[in-house]
C-alpha cells in the first residue's frame, strides 16, 4: 500500500495530526469495535435461558388477560346493589288446589260426558246418585238414553283398578286426556246430621249431607255442589256449603254477545236509500228493495227497524238477500187501531 504524501507544511502536519487523533478516538468510541460490548454479545446466553432478559420481553397482558391485582374494584354503588339484589318478578301466580265437585244426578243425566268437562279438578259421585243413575236408565227417553251411557263410561272407568279405588280413578284412562283430575266414590258412610226441617230418607238430603262432611274432610281445598236444581242448590247454601249450576253446556258466558234477532238501521236510512229504493205491493203486503254496506250485517228472517220522532217508524223483515241489496217486507203493526181485531 503506498505511503500518503508528506506535509508541505507545519499547519498541514498538525491539522492532519489532530485528524488522525479525531478518528482514533471515534473509532475506538464505535460501538461496532467496542471489545466489551462483543464479548457481552459473543458470551450472552440464548433468551430463554435468561430469567431477567425473560421478565422484561414479557407482552403486555391484554384486556381479558389482565392480572387479578390489576382488576378495577367496584364501586359502592354496585356492591350494594350485588348485596341486596332486586328481588324477582313472578311471571306465574301460585298454583291453587284443585277442587273437588260433588255431581248431583240431574248433572250426570243432562249430559253424560260431564265427567270430563272438569278439567284439573276432582269429582265425586255419592252413592245415592249411582242409585238415581240406576232407576233413570230404563226406557227409550233422552234421560234414559244418557243414563245408560254415563253407566258405560263408569264401568269403563273402573275396570281393572283393583283395590286402589279410594285413592281415585284417574279421568284421562279412557282417552280423555283434556280431564286432568281424578273420580272418587263414596265408600263409607258419612255420619252426619242435618237439621230436623230437612229428612234423612229424601235422596236430595243425604247428598247434601255427604256434602256438609266432605267439606269439613276437605278443609285444604273448595268443595262444590254441582247439580241443575235450584232448590237443591238453595239449600246447600243455606247450609253454608258452596254450590254451583252445570254451565259447561253454555257457549257464551257474555249475554250481549248473544244473536237477539233485530237490527236497527242507520238514522240517515231513507237519505240513503232515497235515489236507489224500490217498493211494490204483493199479497196485501208492502216490500222495499235496499242496498247499501249495512246489507252485508243483515240475516234472512231478521227483523229490522227504523224510528224517528218526526217520521212514521218503519218496522219490516229481511225476506231476501242477493249480493248488496235485500228486500224487506213490512210487518203489521198489531197495536195500531186499524189493525185491532
Amino acid at each position: 500500500m503506498p505511503l500518503p504524501p508528506p506535509p508541505k507544511s507545519m499547519g498541514s502536519l498538525l491539522t492532519q495530526a489532530v485528524k488522525s487523533v479525531t478518528t482514533t478516538s471515534r473509532s475506538e468510541n464505535s460501538p461496532r469495535n467496542s471489545p466489551a460490548k462483543v464479548e457481552r454479545k459473543t458470551a450472552a446466553p440464548p433468551l430463554a435461558a435468561d430469567p431477567a432478559r425473560v421478565q422484561t420481553n414479557k407482552p403486555v397482558p391484554t384486556t381479558a388477560e389482565k392480572p387479578q391485582a390489576e382488576e378495577t374494584k367496584p364501586s359502592v354503588a354496585v356492591e350494594r346493589l350485588n348485596a341486596n339484589p332486586a328481588p324477582a318478578k313472578r311471571t306465574a301466580t301460585r298454583l291453587q288446589a284443585a277442587k273437588l265437585f260433588v255431581l248431583d244426578t240431574n248433572v250426570l243425566l243432562h249430559d253424560p260426558m260431564s265427567l270430563y268437562r272438569f278439567e284439573e279438578h276432582d269429582i265425586y259421585l255419592p252413592m245415592v246418585t249411582l242409585e238415581e243413575l240406576d232407576a233413570h236408565k230404563k226406557g227409550l227417553s233422552e234421560v234414559a238414553r244418557n243414563g245408560r251411557q254415563v253407566s258405560r263410561e263408569l264401568d269403563a272407568l273402573v275396570a281393572d283398578t283393583g283395590s286402589g279405588i279410594d285413592q281415585g280413578i284417574p279421568l284421562s284412562r279412557t282417552g280423555h286426556a283434556e280431564a286432568k283430575g281424578r273420580l272418587f266414590f263414596q265408600t263409607r258412610a258419612h255420619d252426619v246430621q242435618l237439621p230436623i226441617a230437612l229428612p234423612q230418607g229424601k235422596a236430595d238430603n243425604q247428598i247434601l249431607a255427604v256434602l256438609q262432611d266432605l267439606t269439613h274432610i276437605h278443609s285444604e281445598r273448595p268443595v262444590v255442589l254441582v247439580s241443575k236444581d235450584i232448590n237443591m242448590r238453595v239449600k246447600a247454601r243455606a247450609l253454608g256449603l258452596h254450590a254451583e249450576d252445570y254451565a259447561n253446556d253454555k257457549t257464551l258466558d257474555d249475554a250481549d254477545l248473544l244473536y237477539t234477532g233485530m237490527m236497527v238501521l242507520p238514522p240517515d236510512f231513507w237519505d240513503r236509500q232515497a235515489k236507489s229504493v224500490e217498493s211494490w205491493q204483493q199479497g196485501g203486503n208492502t216490500f222495499y228493495r235496499v242496498q247499501g254496506k249495512f246489507v252485508a250485517q243483515m240475516l234472512v228472517n231478521q227483523a229490522v227497524y227504523w224510528e224517528s220522532g218526526s217520521a212514521p217508524p218503519l218496522y219490516a223483515r229481511v225476506k231476501e238477500i242477493r249480493a248488496n241489496t235485500a228486500v224487506l217486507q213490512v210487518m203489521r203493526d198489531h197495536a195500531h187501531q186499524k189493525n185491532a181485531i
